[in-house]
């Protein structure tokens, strides 16, 4: 009997080792990211530039976007007010800009998006659908575009150096990451600021955080949970429908540039709300670009049977403001408007900027002055 108490004993003591290291190894993730970030004397000039660099730094990892942006549109463009309002988990591998994969996983299944030279394939596996997108100059915005390492780039792509500081540093996804923050400098912003947290090994944007103004908190938050750097084989973003698959051809982005070849073009200021018009290769004349960097805004005809919709939508949000022929609101550091002038049919405005400055930007169109 003492010999098998003892033998107990000296299992529970064993089992007691194996729990202690397997309790380690399941909190070794969270302590690393415990861990005190190691601050170092980059400029702000520096690392911005340093990120601007990173396009064909290859990696793979998880990533997660969380977006607070109640976007008030309908359900044509349903797919695009859940990117920015919902939590999107994401899977990774990045060979460069034109060849990477993304798979959006969900508790539904997965929808993996390959990019490769001239668009995109989304292949939807619980459907067999795979769905081909050609690149173009309004694509809608896709669960690819906010990676950290991809909005980090696009957002700190324009910035002057009198907009960009250092804030310290932090760690995100185990590693040290370097702060720089963002200010936009034009007055008719919505956004507050942003910051971008950046591996300064490789200049890889690892987390990007977006304030609207007077907001504590940010209306768009993503970060990588889990990053391998070194650049993934070749194969692994590879694509091709698979024999049987439903292959169709995406159209969303398409609305409005139809909308702007088709309608009758009016005369756009060289800018508006004090903001420059820029153009775009492919964007007909019909819609206006203005901005620059965080700060954008567009302005753009719409077919009557969405803007009916939109505009009651919008109507209904909380905060619109209707006046007349027109309705505006803000969601975060998006501000949509709906203005309908007779003869010359419904416009939207839409961007990073202020409900005054949408109501200033339409003002200023001479054709598009809302009706009293």
């Amino acid at each position: 009997m003492g010999g098998v108490a003892a033998g107990g004993r000296g299992a529970v003591a064993r089992w007691a080792v194996v729990a202690a290291l397997v309790g380690a190894l399941v909190a070794l993730p969270s302590l690393i990211g415990a861990l005190p970030a190691a601050d170092e004397p980059v400029g702000a000039v520096e690392l911005r530039a340093a990120v601007l660099a990173s396009a064909d730094v290859g990696f793979s990892g998880y990533a997660e976007s969380a977006g607070g942006l109640a976007l008030p549109v309908t359900e044509q463009l349903g797919s695009v007010a859940d990117l920015f309002s919902d939590r999107t988990t994401m899977r990774v591998w990045w060979r460069g800009p034109a060849d990477n994969r993304v798979d959006v996983v969900t508790a539904g299944g997965e929808t993996g998006i390959r990019r490769d030279a001239t668009g995109t394939w989304t292949w939807e596996y619980e459907r067999a659908t795979a769905t081909r997108a050609v690149l173009g100059p309004l694509a809608l915005p896709a669960p690819p575009d906010l990676l950290p390492s991809a909005l980090g780039r696009r957002l700190l792509s324009e910035a002057t150096e009198r907009e960009v500081t250092r804030i310290g540093a932090r760690r995100v996804a185990g590693r040290n990451a370097l702060g720089l923050r963002l200010v936009p400098g034009q007055p008719a912003s919505s956004v507050s600021h942003v910051d971008v947290w950046v591996d300064g090994g490789t200049g890889l944007p690892l987390q990007v955080q977006l304030f609207a103004d007077a907001a504590d908190r940010a209306a768009m938050d993503t970060r990588f949970l889990d990053l391998d750097l070194g650049t993934p084989a070749a194969a692994t973003t590879a694509f091709a429908p698979p024999p049987g698959a439903r292959v169709r051809s995406a159209q969303e982005a398409e609305v409005l540039l139809e909308a702007g070849r088709r309608i009758r073009t009016v005369p756009f200021p060289a800018q508006l709300a004090g903001l420059p018009r820029r153009t775009l290769q492919g964007v007909p004349p019909g819609i206006g670009l203005y901005g620059r960097g965080v700060t954008l805004l567009t302005v753009a005809p719409l077919p009557r049977r969405l803007a009916s919709g939109l505009r009651t939508t919008l109507a209904q949000a909380p905060g619109a403001v209707v006046d007349g022929s027109s309705v505006r609101v803000a969601a975060g550091p998006v501000g949509l408007m709906v203005v309908d002038v007779p003869g010359q049919g419904p416009y939207v405005l839409t961007g990073t900027v202020t409900v005054d400055a949408l109501a200033t930007a339409a003002a200023e169109v001479p054709d598009l002055r809302p009706a009293p």
